[in-house]
C-alpha cells in the first residue's frame, strides 16, 4: 500500500467522516437527500453519511464510490438504511457501469469537487438518469466574489494535495448546466463558521 492511499485511508478518512458529518452541513444534506425516491443512484458516497436520510421511498439504493472508506462504519450505516434495497458498487463515476435510462435519481454531495473529470462524471450522470430524472446535490465550489475567488484559485493546489484531489474552485452550477441538465432549484450560500474561501455552497435539484 503506497503512502498516499495509507493517509487516505487512516487520516484523511476518518477526518473527512467528522468534518462532513458537521451541523451545517447536514442541514444542507437534509434538504435534499430526503427527497429522493424510486431508484436511486449516489456517486461518491465515501463513508455513508446520506444513508441516514434515505426512506423507504427509495425502491433501490446503488452507492457508487471508486475507494472502499472506513467498511465497518460504512457496512453499520447500510445496515440501517431505511431504503427497501442497498448495493456498492466499486466503479468511478466518469463511467458508469450502467445502461442509459437505469434510475430515476441521482444524489451527489460532496462529490463533484473531488471527482477527477467532474464534467465527464456528470455527461455520465445524464446518460443513466431516465429522461424524466432528476439530480439531487449539494456541494461546495467556486464563490460568486472576485476577491475571494481569486483567492480559492491560488490556494487550490495546496486544498488538493491536502485532501487527495478535493478542489476549492469548481463553478458547479455552470457544469450542471453545460452537461444538459435544467436546474430547477438553487440555493447558494457560504457555510457558517468556515473561512469564505471554502466557497459557496450549493444545494439544489436539476432535471435532465
Amino acid at each position: 500500500m503506497s503512502i498516499q492511499n495509507i493517509y487516505s485511508q487512516w487520516v484523511l478518512a476518518p477526518v473527512m467522516d467528522w468534518m462532513l458529518s458537521a451541523k451545517e452541513l447536514d442541514r444542507r444534506r437534509r434538504m435534499v437527500v430526503p427527497r429522493a425516491a424510486g431508484k436511486v443512484l449516489e456517486i461518491g458516497f465515501g463513508t455513508g453519511l446520506n444513508l441516514p436520510h434515505y426512506s423507504s421511498a427509495v425502491t433501490s439504493l446503488t452507492l457508487l464510490d471508486p475507494e472502499n472508506l472506513l467498511p465497518q462504519r460504512v457496512q453499520a450505516r447500510m445496515n440501517a438504511c431505511r431504503a427497501r434495497q442497498v448495493v456498492r458498487t466499486s466503479a468511478s463515476a466518469e463511467k458508469l457501469p450502467f445502461t442509459d435510462a437505469t434510475f430515476d435519481m441521482v444524489v451527489s454531495t460532496w462529490s463533484l469537487c473531488t471527482i477527477p473529470d467532474a464534467q465527464a462524471a456528470l455527461a455520465e450522470v445524464r446518460r443513466v438518469l431516465h429522461p424524466r430524472g432528476t439530480l439531487l446535490f449539494a456541494e461546495h465550489g467556486r464563490a460568486a466574489e472576485r476577491f475571494v475567488a481569486a483567492w480559492q484559485d491560488r490556494l487550490n493546489p495546496i486544498q488538493k494535495w491536502l485532501t487527495c484531489g478535493c478542489n476549492l474552485n469548481r463553478p458547479i452550477d455552470l457544469w450542471i448546466t453545460d452537461a444538459g441538465f435544467t436546474i430547477q432549484e438553487l440555493s447558494r450560500s457560504p457555510l457558517e463558521g468556515s473561512p469564505r474561501i471554502m466557497g459557496s455552497m450549493y444545494v439544489g435539484v436539476a432535471t435532465r
